[in-house]
């Protein structure tokens, strides 16, 4: 067999604290694929791991920002910033997975660009980034140039988006069966849970959702609480949405999608009986309402996170 191409080189930037497993992973996952691509003729990636030191003006196809799982965020590495803009003005593709985000956001370069990171990490990249356009629902997104992948394991995503740029999807699907890997009908919002802010120092509303938590079966109206907390109604909702980032009606529905998921993973229950335990009269209202916020109908979900 004549010598097989190489079809691109990719470079995973090994910065302070970065999660050496998802480095590791990937690495291994293209190994994969390039021993596919040689038998099929597809091709070759190569990768260079860059840790410290000075960053190479080396032309690269593509850049990767691995996760960490250390709370940096990047914004003092201006050496690194610099580079990955260069590298981007050089027609390199800019890609990164959970919290890598943050560096190019700080590189200035997802300011209206459409982008996902970690779930858990939505207020704070929002905080930090509020030009740019994040998708926290997302597993992947691909806006040409800038590809962003979500959680700490999504490197895996962003490994197989990788090779079918540069192997097709036949090395993909053959990468899949050796790794067993489903790449399939993923959303990140099929594993969110819902985290309520309770350190916003209203101390009212903050009581407010203390009994909500533990009253889901309760009257949730906006005109009940705002009985409970002696509040006007308008009062009440302004100070509730300042306080947590949610409206009342939508903190409602995800604290009762929130204790739905639990009883699915954790308990035998009926669909219909959880309908109920969680304060819906309606099970099909309760259904399509479950579906919207997580993805999943709710037997689709027991079905994936049961806790067995």
């Amino acid at each position: 067999m004549p010598d097989t191409p190489i079809r691109a080189r990719i470079a995973l930037l090994g910065y302070e604290g970065v999660q050496m497993s998802a480095v590791l992973g990937l690495i291994d996952l293209l190994e994969i694929a390039n021993r596919y691509g040689k038998e099929t003729g597809a091709g070759q990636i190569l990768h260079d791991v860059l840790r410290d030191g000075a960053l190479p003006d080396t032309r690269f196809d593509a850049v990767w920002l691995p996760p960490n799982l250390t709370g940096q965020r990047g914004a003092a590495d201006t050496a690194i910033h610099t580079w990955l803009s260069d590298r981007h003005q050089a027609g390199a593709l800019i890609c990164s997975a959970c919290a890598g985000a943050f560096w190019l956001g700080h590189a200035g370069l997802l300011d209206g660009r459409p982008v996902t990171t970690h779930w858990a990490l939505e207020p704070e990249f929002r905080a930090a980034f509020p030009k740019a356009q994040l998708h926290a629902e997302s597993i992947l997104v691909d806006d040409h140039d800038i590809v962003t992948a979500c959680g700490v394991m999504a490197w895996v995503d962003l490994g197989l988006h990788l090779v079918k740029r540069w192997l097709g999807a036949e090395v993909v699907s053959q990468v899949c069966r050796h790794m067993l890997i489903d790449p399939q009908g993923r959303e990140q919002r099929n594993y969110r849970s819902f985290r309520p802010r309770l350190d916003h120092g209203d101390t009212r509303i903050r009581d407010l959702q203390v009994w909500m938590e533990a009253n889901v079966t309760g009257d949730l109206s906006v005109t009940a609480l705002a009985s409970r907390c002696a509040l006007p109604e308008r009062s009440l909702q302004r100070r509730f949405t300042r306080a947590t980032g949610l409206p009342l009606s939508t903190y409602a529905q995800e604290l009762r999608v929130e204790k739905a998921r639990g009883l699915l993973e954790r308990s035998q229950m009926p669909v219909n009986e959880i309908c109920w335990a969680v304060g819906y009269e309606d099970p099909s209202a309760f259904s399509r309402l479950f579906r919207s916020v997580s993805g999943l109908s709710a037997s689709e979900y027991r079905k994936r996170f049961r806790i067995r």
